[in-house]
């Protein structure tokens, strides 16, 4: 047992990581974990990391809100991860915002002899194993990254074209406040009446829909400008190499 698992296999397992005066050697495995908001349940990714042998002290994790892009867990990770070791997560999309981000991530890592290994995706990755199938694996996500990189910037050109035809532009004021306008979608999208919901929230059935138009090119445009940034990435922190 090393000096530094003497120190934490006593502790809580509280997903921070170990400290970052780190003693043990290189090569070991460990593991992140991520959900979107605090109300999501990170419990199966945990336990996957778990049952892929990553014990609890060696696991990082992030809940992060709408409010905050900031992954204070990832950051302690590449503070922490040293050349020969292996991040492992139990899907490629927990280390990134979308495809493009994730395939980034995965090139910086392995230049610097940092692994990566996903437990469950449909097309699982493994860095260390240089197999012609694990080589595959990559191949395809990068080609999935590509296509979801167009399809994301059409949807988004043609989702402000149609509001612009309908006079609407994204950003402008609304009477409805994001989350009632959230809301409002969710009770669309459940089957409610358009009528009804146009009504409980005060406004005609016209505002509704120009409201979430105008909510749906938001958010395509949104995510079209993180693919953009992408192109000039930077993994959310600078790792210690020391």
């Amino acid at each position: 047992m090393t000096t530094r698992d003497k120190k934490t296999t006593a502790a809580p397992a509280t997903h921070d990581g170990p400290a970052q005066d780190r003693q043990a050697p290189a090569g070991l495995e460990l593991g992140y974990a991520r959900v979107s908001t605090k109300k999501q349940d990170l419990t199966r990714q945990l336990d996957a990391l778990a049952a892929a042998g990553i014990p609890d002290e060696r696991i990082f994790v992030d809940k992060r809100t709408g409010a905050n892009t900031e992954r204070d867990g990832w950051k302690r990770l590449l503070a922490y991860v040293r050349p020969g070791d292996t991040i492992t997560a139990s899907n490629l999309d927990r280390l990134g915002r979308n495809m493009r981000e994730c395939l980034n991530i995965v090139h910086d890592l392995t230049e610097e002899d940092i692994g990566v290994r996903t437990l469950s995706d449909p097309f699982p990755i493994d860095t260390r194993d240089d197999s012609p199938m694990a080589q595959i694996a990559v191949a395809m996500l990068a080609l999935f990254a590509q296509m979801e990189r167009t399809f994301m910037l059409e949807r988004a050109a043609g989702a402000r074209a149609a509001l612009e035809a309908r006079g609407g532009s994204p950003g402008r004021p609304r009477k409805l406040s994001d989350d009632a306008l959230r809301a409002a979608k969710a009770a669309v999208n459940s089957g409610m009446d358009v009528d009804a919901v146009a009504k409980l929230h005060g406004v005609s059935r016209a505002t509704l829909y120009r409201y979430l138009a105008e909510l749906e090119a938001e958010q395509l445009l949104a995510e079209a400008a993180t693919l953009d940034d992408d192109q000039d990435h930077d993994p959310d922190g600078e790792r210690r190499t020391a």
